[in-house]
């Protein structure tokens, strides 16, 4: 097992079974409600490939080859516990790889047999395939970077500071990281007129200070947004207040905004100690008719790219999440 952010290589432990099958188990630490967090199980499906690889095409490539884009379509529920993931190799090459990969878990409709969830393509390359990244965007200093020294240190630095990421409780997904911003999800939104999110964050997994982004992390982080989804739970609770009649605080933290489908482009390895700073902006497209349309964009402290991630989500009531199951107990 990896010595970096160790609690997290065990929740996305990925063991093979035989003939490109796998087993996981995925925890109730990571979920939101009682459902795992979509870019938990994203990193989840991450670890398998690398397993994936390194287990049945060891000699493929002269460096260990990692995903590069995946294409994942959420179709149910996952829950926490066992989970079963199988791979297809639908093409094998010289420079890059694509499998198909399905998560399955056991069937509440059908009990005894198994329901795939989520399922998709992903494509791998080895590092020395990597091509040349764009820009970032300016940061908070007078030279547009971030004191990322004085913002972990004193928790501000400017307009940057640390925030609590709202309903942690049923959100216990967002409590693994550690997350800086210009202010909350509305008033970002306010001040820059749009329905864009920067955040600054630093890897917690389970408490642990020491804790760093990894490759497998980043599969989490672009699915984690929490002041993105404080500016959701305004807009969704202003609109249901105002069908019912009701005033918004009492319509607040009552949305689920699961996945279905979430697109990522890895852009660049991080080393294999893993950094401590990843920069994430998350552009909201769309939020019409009960779904969401975001775009995130991820940056090392250098303002490198290193992964870009589209996804479509639902808006629905937490009662879909938590009134029919409850959490798994450890």
């Amino acid at each position: 097992m990896s010595t970096v952010n160790p609690a997290f290589e065990e929740a996305i432990k990925v063991t093979p079974l035989g003939g490109n099958k796998y087993s996981a188990h995925l925890s109730p630490e990571w979920c939101i409600g009682t459902v795992p967090h979509g870019g938990y199980t994203t990193a989840v499906i991450y670890k398998l490939v690398l397993t994936h690889f390194a287990h049945a095409h060891p000699t493929r490539y002269k460096t260990p080859a990692s995903p590069i884009s995946m294409q994942l379509s959420f179709l149910r529920r996952t829950s926490s516990g066992p989970a079963i993931l199988e791979v297809e190799d639908v093409k094998l090459g010289a420079r890059t790889s694509t499998i198909h990969i399905k998560l399955l878990q056991p069937s509440e409709k059908k009990p005894g047999t198994h329901e795939v969830m989520v399922a998709g393509y992903v494509t791998v390359s080895p590092p020395e395939a990597e091509v040349a990244l764009p820009p970032p965007p300016p940061g908070s200093r007078a030279d547009g970077s971030v004191d990322l020294v004085k913002l972990g240190r004193d928790g501000v630095d400017g307009a940057w500071a640390k925030l609590d990421p709202p309903f942690l409780e049923f959100r216990k997904a967002a409590a693994q990281l550690e997350l800086y911003g210009p202010g909350t999800g509305e008033t970002q939104q306010k001040r820059s007129g749009s329905m864009g999110i920067d955040q600054w964050s630093r890897f917690r997994p389970g408490g642990d200070q020491n804790g760093r982004w990894t490759d497998a992390a980043v599969a989490y982080l672009v699915d984690m947004f929490p002041m993105a989804l404080d500016g959701f739970d305004q807009v969704s609770a202003t609109a249901v207040a105002e069908e019912k009649g009701t005033s918004v605080s009492e319509q607040r933290a009552k949305f689920w905004y699961p996945t279905v489908t979430l697109n990522v482009d890895m852009k660049k390895h991080l080393p294999a100690e893993g950094v401590e700073w990843l920069y994430s902006r998350i552009v909201t497209k769309v939020v019409r008719d009960g779904r969401t349309d975001l775009e995130v964009t991820i940056l090392d402290e250098a303002g490198e790219v290193v992964a870009l991630s589209t996804q479509v989500g639902l808006v629905v009531s937490a009662s879909r999440n938590i009134g029919s199951r409850k959490a798994e107990k450890l």
